[in-house]
Formats: structure tokens, sequence, C-alpha cells
């Protein structure tokens, strides 16, 4: 880190950055949370893990399809007419889940309905507080310490949900866990709108003249803006680390036991979270288009490498070599989408991405269970690194396009 770039000090230093950051985490939480409190809480009610299993893919499936529409919203509407409607029609259907699986005998349907129901109106506050860190810091260095803390606090969330989840499973009522997400949903999310950076900022959208604001949506998503690179990447990683869901519970049963699995699960959590703070620490000479491809080649290639591990210990530091590079590759990717925002449509591209990870994880987890039956544990990693060097490939050599048009194409793109 040199001199002259900024601390993590001068991001949690903005003006009202730490309520706001803090009330969207406080939302966010509640996925963290309602994932595994969901299949708990219908498993125990119903007696059927597939009845718990559908209901959790309905609510994935359902929530990542409507994400970028949802977010489109937000670039359209004022924050407080979207996110609050949407947190609470949200947060009511989970009540509901909750109520219905209190007890024993809840009908699947039912659920089935309210999971999809539910998924489909979850506000997009990762989207939309990364919208508010463009506001909040304009400085671009700022700007990529402010989006890695943001993806190691999400990554972190995704650590202590199960674990809260946990808890109420332990007192034998996990569908109080899906009450509790409704409650951190609806809390954090009327704490995030109230927060003044998003009533001045939504007073400012109020006072722009309206054929400002009506030229915002005509304005093309994907036509020259270069959002489908940080899309394939993350649809790449999101294939890559869902894959690995069940890589690393076969590797543990063929090593030594499947309870060493949370070993595996902590390193990579604590490598990404490493990785995002060294990540944002630096100023990096490279645009940012041009480190997307660099970070996710070494994550493909160490997902390779750790099938080859020998035993658990070796596997677990090549578990935390691929953590190193999660939180960074996320970080870019974002803060590619957001540049979006100049043509009003970041929260949406932000969206994007999200959504094409989230995607790529369920498919890398459903597939590679099909690959398992009829290849060896060790080529198993090597196809699941595959679908994160392929988009690398396909992003660099569309840079190397670029380049050879304008030598100033990526820096205007970056």
């Amino acid at each position: 880190m040199t001199a002259d770039t900024p601390s993590y000090r001068a991001v949690l230093r903005v003006p009202h950055a730490v309520p706001t950051f803090a009330a969207a985490l406080a939302g966010r939480l509640a996925y963290g949370v309602v994932f595994l409190a969901l299949v708990l809480a219908v498993s125990q009610s119903t007696g059927s893990y597939s009845a718990a299993g559908a209901a959790l893919a309905l609510f994935g499936l359902a929530s990542s399809v409507l994400a970028p529409y949802r977010a489109r919203l937000l670039d359209r509407f004022e924050p407080r007419r979207v996110l609050l409607p949407m947190a609470a029609l949200c947060a009511a259907l989970l009540g509901a889940i909750a109520a219905l699986t209190w007890g024993s005998g809840a009908p699947r349907v039912a659920v089935w309905i309210l999971a999809a129901a539910s998924g489909g109106c979850v506000p997009p506050l990762g989207a939309f507080m990364r919208t508010l860190w463009a506001r909040l810091v304009p400085d671009e260095l700022l700007l990529q310490r402010a989006y890695s803390l943001d993806a190691v606090g999400e990554e972190l969330l995704y650590v202590l949900g199960p674990l809260l989840a946990g808890v109420f499973t332990a007192f034998h009522k996990p569908a109080a866990g899906v009450a509790f997400s409704a409650v951190l949903l609806m809390g954090g999310t009327t704490a995030l709108v109230l927060s003044p950076t998003v009533t001045t900022s939504a007073d400012s959208d109020e006072a722009q003249p309206s054929d400002a604001a009506d030229a915002k949506p005509n304005r093309s998503l994907w036509a020259g803006t270069g959002l489908i690179d940080p899309v394939v990447i993350t649809a790449g990683l999101g294939l890559c680390l869902g894959a690995l869901d069940l890589l690393v519970v076969a590797f543990a049963g063929a090593h030594g036991s499947t309870a060493e699995v949370s070993w595996v699960t902590a390193g990579m959590a604590a490598g990404s979270a490493v990785g995002g703070l060294l990540y944002g620490s630096r100023a990096w000479g490279w645009s940012q288009r041009a480190r997307l491809p660099l970070l996710a080649v070494p994550l493909g290639l160490f997902c390779v490498v750790a099938g080859h591990a020998t035993n658990m210990a070796v596997f677990v530091a090549a578990a935390a070599a691929v953590g190193l590079l999660i939180s960074p590759i996320l970080t870019t990717a974002y803060l590619i989408s957001g540049e979006l925002g100049a043509i009003g449509r970041g929260t949406e591209a932000g969206a994007w991405v999200n959504s094409a990870f989230n995607a790529g994880n369920a498919a890398g987890a459903a597939g590679i269970g099909l690959f398992l039956t009829h290849f060896s544990l060790s080529w198993c990693f090597v196809l699941a690194g595959i679908p994160l060097l392929l988009p690398a490939v396909f992003v660099a050599v569309r840079l190397a396009g670029r380049t050879t048009v304008s030598p100033d194409n990526i820096h205007a793109l970056s």
C-alpha cells in the first residue's frame, strides 16, 4: 500500500457511510439466514428433504431470475417507493412460511407457492448498496476499497447466517429462523431507506427535469457497454464454486471424514476475506477490465490443482488459495458494472452480475453430480475449473481485439 492510497478507515469516515452500510448488511444478513432456515423448517414440518429442496430451488430461482428487473425499478423510481413495498411483501410471505412450518404437516404446495412468491420480491439490497457506494465515494481508489469491503462483508454474512439458522434449530424451531430472516429484512431495509444518503439522493432525483429522467430507461444496457465481460466471468465463477460445494464433500469423504469439510469452507472463507482486503488496499496499474481475466485464470487453475491434493491439509491450503481470488473477482466485476450508473442503469447492471453468479452457482452444484458418476474426482476438479477459464479467455480475446483498434480503448472503458 502506497502513502497516497486511501485506507479502509477513510471509507468508513465518509459521512453516513457506516450507518448506511450497517443497515444494508443487516438486511442482507436475512439472505444468509433464510436459505438454511427454509430447508430446515420445511424438511422438519413435511418430513421430506425433497419438499425442502423444491422450496429452496423455487425461492432461489425466482430471486435470481427476477433480480435485474427488480433492480431496474430502483433505477427508474425513488428507492423508498420500491424497496419498502418489496421488503414488506417479502417479509410477510416469509412470515407466512414460518407460520405454516411451525408445526408438522405443512401443505407442500402452499409452501412452494409462498417460497416462489417471496423469492420473486426480494429487494436487491446488495446491488443498491453498491450504487450508494458510488454516490458516497466518487474517488476511484476509495470506491475500490468500498467495494472490497462490501464483498468481504457479504462473504462473512453467508458464514454467519447459517450459524444463526442453526441456533434456532438447536431449540427445535427452525421455522423461527425463517421468521427471524423476515424481521432482519424488514428492519434492515427500513433503516437503509431512512439513511440520509438515500433520502438526499432521492430528493435530488426528484428535482431533476422530467425529460432527463425519462431518457434513462431508453439507454441500452448491453450494446457497447461491455457488461457481458463481468457477467460471463461471474457466471463462470458461480459454476466453479457451485461445483466445489459438492466436490469438497466428496474429497473429504475420500481422504478422511466429511466432518472435515468445515475446515475447507472456513479456509476458503478466510482466504476470500484476506484476498478482498488486500486487493482493495492496492492501486493497480492495470485497468479493471484487464484485471478481470487475470484474476479469473489463477482461480480456475487453483481449482484444477486442488483436485490433485494428497491429503486434507494440502487441500485446505488449496481451498484458501481459491478463496483469495473470490472477493477480488467479484469486486472488479461490480466496479465494471457500476460504471453503467452513468446512464442510470448501475443498479440493474450490478443485479445482472449478481444473478449470473447465483445462476451459475446453482447450475454448478447440480451439474457436477452427474460428472461424479462418470469421471474420477481429480478430473471433476478440472471440469469445475474450465467454466471459469473459458470465460476468462473470451474476455481476454475481446480486450485484445479492442487494443488492436485503439490503445486507449481499455483505459476509456475502465
